[in-house]
């Protein structure tokens, strides 16, 4: 098992965040890493998901939603061709802080024979993390793009 991790203080309440998350049409105008989602995030439904890790190859998946709490968590799983072979619980965490603001915390837990194999790929999807957290940031700490 691999677990990657990452998170941001923002200085937006966790509605505003989570209206940024959840808001899967514009992630294409924000997003440097998950550059598409489609579907409806609610348990037990379907995504397609379009992740370009940056110096890294391109991919779209269609994870099963495991939670959708809004404000609050998104959590899905997807997996590569079989169960076991190499899966990937992906989290999207909100969390509220005592000044109004948020901790925005995102990670994936993988499990699979060839998680071996793939830990260069996994290190560039960290970065990708990063730099989708601090756009997700910006974009929720900026006025003109509040709806």
């Amino acid at each position: 098992m691999r677990e990657l991790r990452s998170e941001i203080e923002i200085d937006a309440p966790p509605a505003r965040v989570w209206a940024v998350l959840s808001d899967f049409d514009s992630y294409d105008e924000w997003n440097p890493f998950i550059r598409r989602i489609s579907g409806t995030p609610r348990q037990g439904e379907r995504l397609e998901v379009r992740i370009e890790p940056p110096g890294g190859r391109g991919m779209t998946f269609k994870p099963t939603v495991l939670t959708a709490k809004p404000n609050r968590e998104l959590r899905w799983l997807g997996r590569f061709l079989v169960p076991g072979l190499f899966d990937g619980e992906h989290r999207l965490e909100v969390e509220p802080r005592s000044d109004q603001g948020s901790r925005f915390v995102q990670s994936e837990k993988f499990n699979g024979l060839l998680v071996p194999i793939f830990g260069g790929a996994l290190d560039k999807t960290e970065e990708g993390f990063r730099q989708m957290n601090a756009a997700l940031k910006q974009r929720a700490e900026d006025d003109k793009s509040r709806r």
